[in-house]
């Protein structure tokens, strides 16, 4: 991933020098691991713990000669090491040992930050959800106007939406907890199963029950798919913020800093730049998590075909993630809302906004329903249109009704303590 969108925690997740050290770690655990079973001197594999060493360097140089990458940073660990290495290292195992177990360990690693991100994005959801729990405006169906409601209640939307992916993230990364040291394709016939179990144990992960050659790649995909599917949450809320930002709606911007420049050749501008930012990524992730289903079905035991799908991918998609996700929290929780603009939307149709308590309230008085409706539609369309208020021409049909019962806005925010009290359960 480029630069501009890597954050550092975790793009050194995914350097070379982190991949080739966690390559390390999986070589070690299975010396060790032989040396437990009495096949590797207990010496031996005690000196490979001590000498063994590399540089991203010599292992590039290497590849020169060898054009495999597992094969070259073999060699120049086994060098380090002395004889004992060259007879040792990498002992029984197949390249994919080691590739598919040490990615599993970095999968772990990325999915630590992203966990932690998407908590903070939904946690930040929840704060101006509470916050604007009673900041009246309206609610939109179709780009046109509807009822009122509140901001609060939107945002609480959204905020259960980050936790449902909060939770889908850590379901797609444990299920990925999984290693494998079966050998070429996969009948333990170079490895026993006991030197694969010694070996995930120090690592801390589980043994996938059958692996061929590789960890199936159904897993990849759901993490890909997973990572999609958050980034759409949050293409949603971004969209929100986008149409809110319009000149015409201008009920919320998102946060515009000291300095900053919306457009180069327009000073007024204040452009919502952010969560366009997010949309556009959004949809590199659907594209990403297209190519993890297309890694699922391999040749037989193995091929390569996902390798180097696999090798874009899975860092790009985890280290957009984690970018968006910061934008999304800094976007919630430094969002401007306007919130006169908010009161003076909800004027804008003249009260027909208010067409289905009146609708409710004329069939409570005896009316059919068919015979209300009209009345409502004729009087709502004809306030929206002429800008005449809407409770005058309705008082004019039925003086009877209780205007101020249907005209009231309170009612709007009856219930919405009961529904944003269902936020702070899942608050971290």
């Amino acid at each position: 991933m480029i630069p501009r969108y890597t954050r550092p925690e975790i793009g050194a997740v995914w350097t070379q020098e982190a991949k080739l050290e966690t390559w390390l770690r999986v070589e070690l655990a299975a010396t060790d691991a032989w040396a437990e079973e009495g096949v590797v001197p207990a010496g031996v594999a005690a000196a490979a713990r001590n000498r063994a060493a590399f540089t991203v360097e010599a292992v590039d140089e290497r590849e020169k000669v060898t054009d495999h990458d597992v094969a070259a940073f073999v060699d120049v660990v086994a060098s380090s090491i002395g004889p004992e290495g060259a007879q040792w290292i990498h002992y029984g195992l197949t390249s994919s040992d080691v590739l598919d177990t040490a990615l599993a360990l970095q999968l772990q690693a990325a999915g630590e930050i992203l966990v932690t991100g998407a908590k903070a994005y939904r946690d930040a959801l929840i704060g101006r959800a509470l916050e604007e729990r009673d900041t009246l405006c309206v609610g939109r169906t179709h780009g046109v106007h509807a009822e009122p409601t509140t901001f609060g209640l939107r945002l609480a939307g959204f905020a259960f939406e980050a936790h449902r992916n909060v939770e889908r993230l850590e379901s797609a990364f444990d299920q990925l907890r999984y290693g494998k040291l079966s050998g070429a394709v996969g009948t333990y016939a170079s490895v026993p199963p006991a030197v694969e179990a010694r070996v995930m144990d120090k690592l801390g992960l589980r043994i996938e029950p059958v692996a061929t050659q590789v960890i199936p790649r159904d897993r990849h995909a759901e993490l890909t798919a997973t990572i999609a599917l958050a980034g759409a949450g949050l293409e949603r809320f971004a969209t929100e913020v986008r149409n809110l930002q319009k000149t015409e709606v201008r009920e919320v911007e998102e946060p515009f800093r000291a300095g900053q420049k919306g457009s180069s050749a327009m000073p007024h501008k204040r452009n919502p730049i952010r969560t366009e930012r997010i949309t556009g990524l959004a949809r590199v992730l659907r594209g990403y998590a297209q190519a993890g289903f297309e890694d699922v079905a391999l040749w037989h035991e193995r091929d390569i075909s996902h390798s180097g799908a696999e090798r874009v991918i899975l860092p790009d998609a985890t280290i957009l993630l984690d970018y968006m996700q910061g934008l999304g929290e800094g976007v919630a929780q430094g969002m401007t809302l306007h919130r006169e603009r908010m009161r003076a939307n909800l004027d804008v149709t003249h009260g027909a906004l208010f067409s289905q308590r009146a609708l409710t309230a004329l069939v409570e008085s005896g009316m059919s329903r068919d015979d209300a409706y009209r009345v409502v539609q004729e009087n709502a369309q004809k306030a929206w249109d002429s800008g005449t208020e809407f409770r005058d021409l309705l008082g004019e049909a039925a003086p009877d009704l209780d205007l101020d019962a249907v005209f009231d806005y309170s009612a709007y925010l009856t219930h919405v303590p009961e529904i944003l009290g269902r936020l702070e359960a899942i608050r971290g």
